[in-house]
């Protein structure tokens, strides 16, 4: 079964791999430039060394048995670490948030700076439209996608699907990443919904981080909507100025500072676990077909790929499709 996932987040990686534990071997297509999305982490060259931080989730729960049992597994290989400090049942990644994605790329056969503009069904399978070229035939497409980006991509192939992705709302969320050349005299670590930041934590706080200090700073929700198309280096300046104020450190100047927009940052999830058509060999999974969070990515990308496994696509001709 020739098998095409289109997004390299956790949960098309957790799709992937678990097809690949059956002897299948997926090709994954992503438009960046390593693996990212939720878990995605940022490296700043300072004058004090490279401080490397989370922008993506700070931290992810454990509550799933199967997904208890896979971060048993990166814990055993020190990709992933409890970080009590934020959570009773917080884990972090180790020793980046990314640290654990970059595990699961490991023997899968991915295309990076691969964007799909489109998808066609044809009568020998599936083929992706990238800018450059067409790929395939795939007998299954897995659309691993925030819902915003899935839809076009499913407007011309199931409407069914696609109601379902038109109907998630994503929130946005401006990040702020900032080092510094001396500590940040407060006695909090962790800072919660206070002023514009959501949430803001200081990276040594995390279990085997190293570097100088730093600190990341998400914008709520709202602030974020209401300054979604402003300059990064404006939001860096308005998120540093908050993250001072709310640690009291007085007028600190830091020797690097980024700002990143997160478009699709949080969704409030469908409750539909993943979606899966054995007719036609489509499926989509991503955290906002069941709820917010990296743990429901990786249950999306793994409960699609188990349909996929016990219930296999059945070839028929694409005029003979509904939608």
């Amino acid at each position: 079964m020739r098998v095409a996932i289109i997004g390299a987040g956790l949960a098309g990686l957790s799709c992937a791999k678990r097809l690949r534990s059956v002897g299948l071997e997926p090709s994954l297509f992503d438009k960046g430039k390593g693996p990212a999305g939720r878990m995605a982490s940022r490296r700043l060259a300072t004058p004090l060394g490279e401080a490397a931080l989370d922008m993506g989730a700070p931290y992810f729960t454990v509550r799933n048995a199967k997904f208890a049992e896979q971060v048993a597994d990166w814990a055993l290989a020190g990709l992933a670490a409890p970080w009590p400090d934020a959570a009773a049942d917080a884990w972090v990644g180790a020793p980046l948030m990314a640290s654990p994605l970059k595990a699961l790329t490991e023997g899968l056969n991915v295309r990076w700076n691969a964007f799909v503009g489109g998808l066609s069904r044809k009568p020998d399978g599936w083929r992706l439209h990238l800018p450059d070229q067409e790929q395939g035939p795939f007998d299954v497409v897995v659309i691993a996608l925030p819902a915003e980006q899935a839809t076009p991509l499913l407007a011309l192939n199931d409407l069914t699907f696609m109601k379902q992705s038109a109907q998630s709302i994503s929130l946005p969320c401006w990040t702020g990443l900032f080092a510094f050349d001396r500590v940040l005299e407060t006695t909090a670590p962790i800072l919660r919904d206070q002023g514009a930041i959501s949430w803001a934590a200081r990276n040594a706080a995390k279990p085997g981080r190293t570097g100088p200090e730093a600190w990341v700073a998400h914008a709520n929700p709202v602030w974020s909507l209401d300054h979604l198309e402003a300059e990064p280096a404006q939001i860096a300046q308005h998120l540093l100025i908050e993250l001072l104020s709310l640690t009291g450190a007085g007028e600190v100047r830091p020797i690097a500072a980024q700002a990143h927009r997160w478009r699709f940052a949080k969704s409030f999830g469908l409750g539909h676990g993943e979606l899966w058509n054995p007719l036609t060999g489509l499926g989509v999974c991503g955290d906002w077909l069941l709820a917010p969070g990296v743990e429901s990515a990786w249950l999306s990308g793994f409960g699609l790929a188990q349909k996929i496994i016990h219930g296999p696509a059945k070839r028929i001709r694409p005029h003979a499709v509904r939608a």
